[in-house]
């Protein structure tokens, strides 16, 4: 077994490994391969924060992490026209055709995001619990018979219950437009 060396251990410049272990400049630890590399190709190293605000270079803004919208579970996206506020572009779309079928005379009666109550408010453990709704997209009337659309890329097992529902409390189908 050999003696070990006394801290701190110097090591002469240039010096690539002692022993088995590698030796690496101080400098570039820390810092990212892209960094590194420039370093190594350049031979100089880039400055850090601390050599900016040593300087006295606090003009320029220092780096600050940008946060990037969370993608939505279902990859959606919201989207507005005219005012009126879509849940997804399929939505929107949707709600163009039924428009057009208004106009012409097909339906009767279009409206968006209807609620239907699927069971009353209850108080579980002396707390409150708020009335189970389905909010459909589209509802209209269609050769006089009432025609509930909901627009769905991914069925989802609470929307499987409330379709469950919608039919044995209301006795309405649900159409799912996908």
């Amino acid at each position: 077994m050999t003696k070990r060396a006394s801290w701190p251990l110097v090591v002469p410049e240039g010096t690539a490994m002692v022993g088995t272990a590698r030796v690496r400049d101080d400098r570039t630890i820390g810092r990212s391969f892209a960094e590194r590399e420039l370093a190594r190709r350049t031979g100089k190293q880039p400055n850090s924060e601390f050599d900016e605000i040593a300087s006295g270079d606090l003009d320029r803004p220092l780096f600050t992490p940008v946060m990037t919208a969370k993608r939505s579970k279902y990859r959606n996206t919201k989207c507005e026209h005219d005012g009126i506020r879509f849940d997804s572009k399929r939505e929107r779309s949707r709600w163009f055709e039924l428009i057009k079928q208004q106009d012409v005379g097909l339906i009767s009666g279009l409206r968006r995001q209807v609620v239907f109550e699927l069971a009353p408010g209850v108080v579980i453990a002396s707390r409150k619990r708020p009335a189970l709704r389905y909010i459909a997209d589209f509802v209209y009337t269609r050769d006089g018979v009432q025609v509930v659309e909901d627009v769905k890329g991914a069925i989802t097992g609470e929307y499987r219950i409330k379709r469950h529902l919608m039919k044995s409390v209301h006795d309405i189908d649900i159409s799912e437009i996908k």
